[in-house]
């Protein structure tokens, strides 16, 4: 068989990467998998335990699953299963993103700085175990980009300011930075 895009052309996949996504097997994935002897063990080896035996379960639920014939199976060269995220890999992941928030101030020269608070407190609120991080855009939306904006066209923040976002009281509040005089 051969693959047309939308207009009916023949697309060339020779040298290409297919990644297909697949929710079977989470319910396996969001169960703790910690069995027996496993309990035992301490740190990495544990974690490490622990994935291998999800693994195991997701790879065998999807052979298992009627949803993809066996057919289709043999074609796939590779099948990944991920681990479970992180608070580091949240906490990275918010940086990323905040990092984009930051690249666009510093188009209208104004600095932003998030304090370990602030960054804890939005991984903690856009994190959502049934959805991963895919949360974390709309709460930086929400609780930075959104006020930040307002407050800007407030005037609130000129040109050359520094902003800081920090976590006060369970809030995400915005100040500027005060430079001491000396």
């Amino acid at each position: 068989g051969h693959l047309a895009d939308a207009k009916g052309r023949r697309v060339d996949f020779r040298n290409s990467i297919i990644v297909m996504t697949s929710n079977v097997g989470g319910e396996l994935i969001k169960r703790d998998m910690t069995l027996g002897f496993a309990a035992h063990i301490d740190g990495e080896r544990k974690q490490q335990t622990e994935y291998e035996k999800m693994k195991e379960n997701v790879l065998g639920e999807v052979k298992k699953d009627q949803r993809f014939r066996p057919e289709f199976l043999n074609r796939i060269d590779a099948q990944v299963v991920f681990h479970a995220l992180s608070e580091e890999h949240i906490r990275q992941i918010v940086d990323l993103m905040l990092n984009q928030v930051v690249a666009s101030l510093a188009e209208k020269n104004v600095t932003l700085e998030v304090t370990d608070e602030a960054r804890d407190f939005i991984g903690n609120k856009g994190y959502d175990p049934d959805f991963g991080a895919r949360p974390l855009r709309r709460t930086i939306q929400n609780l930075v980009e959104d006020p930040l904006s307002e407050a800007l066209l407030r005037g609130e923040f000129l040109s050359g300011d520094t902003v800081v976002v920090d976590c006060v009281k369970e809030e995400i509040v915005m100040k500027p930075l005060v430079k001491e005089t000396t």
